[in-house]
């Protein structure tokens, strides 16, 4: 059996800011939209746990130093922190140490946080900056007036995680003192990269792209730090380093820019093409005052007559559940070449994409995706909060909102997946809140991003969709094939195109013999058996007209779950060109008969 190694990539960017080799996860985090003034901040902190609530009392808000060290980004429970605490950790506070170079002078000084979760308090020198809510969102400060550059600060972070409360989403991590089924090990606090960045008062927040394929245009929407009528805001798309079209237009929020692209050169994943883009500010002089470099993939997906498109053509998605667990990481890769092998492992075994199963994967992943061609359906870690806690919902809706703005440039993302399954019986909720939470989060999510297809939730019950999914986990073959069409008698059917949102999960411990392993359906005794069964499901989705594409369970074991097509170290753990021949039985461009 032939063993998939890592493939070892140098650094994708080069910096004015030093980030050193001996900083972990070193690379850039935010790649679609890259300054060149920042600064790591990565690396070994002070910590301390909070487990009596004191430590506001203690007056650690002011803390130069605290009792033990941690490495960022990995949190506590995961073995890279150096601690590998896996109790409840309810609250906990991080420092470090923050110098501010000289040259920062006269810029907006911004520190960014790709995620902590969850109740995150920032301080500098014991000076309350801002707060932010939500386990997977990415969060900036402005702190600016708290630093002087050419001096050092403290930095506090104080973080509560009220994992069983209810009121947060938390995914798949256990609510119990171990893992059990498919619940792992909890994470808390700082889970990804920690930055500074220098940026000019008058410079660009963020810029949102809409390719337009059919009108061979590209229209970005900017939005700046302060809206002036004296700078200007220079846009320009490369191919390679051809120059294919230029915009200039005064910066002014509220306005779209529109860049005509002629024999546009459409992303997909047989050929993942991206065009370049500069954005410069520049101010009444000329002088550039704000450069931000970019990327944008020119797609298109709507749905059809029951079926889904990419790029006005029918395309059957053969995708993975990835849920993105690391044996030593937990939610944090290791490395960003182990974010790109794990595409790389997908597509060895005849997926074309993923879903990205109760988590929200860092940028530097979608990045990968948007790279080597892989679609993705980006999901929220929706598991853990209660549906009749009003608070619940507040928390959830805002940090989905940032979510969606955060991730709505990366062309591989073409669909956003809200909810999971309840564990609860929805039916049993109609008359709750739940329902009305999913068909709210379902409209919040098409007026933030209209562009997507919305898979309102994920499972067997739809109240709003763009996409009828079902879960279909019968190891009986025959059984199995009897249940791939949708339910037409359901409320909410309107012959939206029909999807096998997750199937297989066959349990096979290949080398490891654990009587403690959970999967779905009966177990396989012989690896043979499992190509067996998974050739029979492959043959009845294959005779099942109305099916559009599939997600398979799983891409690797986690912890006791043993239903990956990898061990959990990312070794294969079947022969992966016989994988890869019954999952592309089905081609990616099958085109459905649709009864007229």
């Amino acid at each position: 059996m032939r063993k998939t190694q890592l493939v070892l990539v140098g650094l994708l960017l080069s910096f004015t800011v030093n980030a050193t080799n001996d900083i972990p996860r070193p690379e850039y985090p935010r790649p679609q939209f890259e300054r060149a003034e920042w600064i790591n901040l990565n690396g070994t902190w002070t910590y301390e746990f909070d487990l009596s609530n004191s430590g506001k009392n203690r007056q650690l808000t002011t803390a130069k130093q605290l009792s033990n060290t941690i490495t960022v980004p990995f949190c506590p429970e995961s073995k890279l922190s150096g601690v590998n605490h896996t109790d409840f950790i309810e609250q906990m506070w991080y420092q470090r140490s923050i110098s501010i170079p000289e040259n920062w002078k006269n810029k907006k000084i911004m520190l960014n946080f790709g995620a902590v979760d969850y109740h995150a308090e920032i301080y500098i020198d014991g000076n309350y900056l801002g707060n932010h809510d939500g386990g997977s969102s990415s969060f900036s400060l402005d702190i600016t007036p708290a630093v002087e550059p050419g001096n050092t600060h403290s930095l506090v972070v104080f973080v509560a995680d009220k994992t069983r409360s209810g009121l947060q989403a938390v995914g798949k991590q256990s609510t119990q003192y171990n893992s059990y089924g498919c619940f792992y090990t909890r994470v808390t606090g700082i889970w990804q990269t920690v930055w500074l960045e220098a940026v000019s008062p008058y410079g660009l927040r963020s810029a949102r792209t809409n390719p337009d394929i059919d009108q061979q245009q590209l229209i970005v929407t900017p939005e700046f730090y302060r809206s002036s009528n004296d700078e200007t805001l220079e846009i320009t798309l490369y191919d390679n380093s051809r120059q294919v079209s230029r915009k200039v237009v005064k910066c002014n929020n509220g306005s779209s820019v529109v860049l005509p692209v002629k024999d546009m050169k459409l992303w997909s994943p047989e050929n993942p093409y991206l065009y370049d883009i500069t954005y410069r500010i520049k101010n009444a002089n000329g002088e550039v005052i704000d450069e931000v470099k970019s990327y944008v993939g020119m797609r298109k997906v709507h749905t059809s007559n029951g079926q889904i498109y990419l790029n006005n053509e029918p395309y059957f998605q053969r995708l993975v559940l990835n849920q993105g667990y690391y044996p030593d990481g937990i939610w944090t890769a290791p490395t960003d070449e182990a974010l790109k092998n794990d595409i790389l492992l997908s597509k060895e075994a005849g997926f074309n994409g993923a879903r990205l199963h109760q988590k929200v994967f860092e940028e530097r992943f979608h990045y990968w995706a948007d790279k080597l061609g892989f679609i993705t359906w980006g999901e929220s870690a929706n598991w853990g909060m209660d549906y009749k806690e009003e608070e619940a919902a507040r928390y959830f809706l805002t940090e989905w909102s940032e979510i969606l703005m955060r991730d709505y440039n990366h062309p591989s993302i073409i669909a956003w997946v809200p909810f999971n399954q309840p564990l609860e019986n929805p039916y049993t909720l109609i008359s709750g809140k739940m329902p009305r939470l999913i068909i709210d989060t379902y409209r919040l999510t098409k007026a933030i991003d209209p562009t997507r297809l919305v898979n309102g939730i994920a499972g067997d019950t739809h109240f709003l969709t763009d996409i009828w999914g079902i879960r279909n986990y019968e190891s009986d073959t025959a059984r199995f094939a009897r249940y791939l069409k949708p339910n037409e008698k359901q409320a909410f059917y309107n012959h939206q195109p029909f999807f096998i949102g997750e199937f297989g999960g066959m349990l096979w411990t290949g080398e490891h013999k654990d009587k403690a392993s959970w999967g779905y359906g009966k177990t396989i005794t012989s690896e043979e058996g499992f190509y067996e069964r998974l050739e029979g499901f492959m043959d009845a989705i294959a005779n099942a007209k109305e099916v559009t594409g599939f997600c398979y369970t799983q891409l690797t074991d986690i912890e006791q779950e043993k239903n990956g097509i990898y061990y959990y170290d990312r070794r294969p753990k079947l022969e992966m060109k016989r994988i890869k021949t019954i999952f592309e039985k089905i081609p990616s461009n099958r085109s459905l008969k649709i009864k007229e």
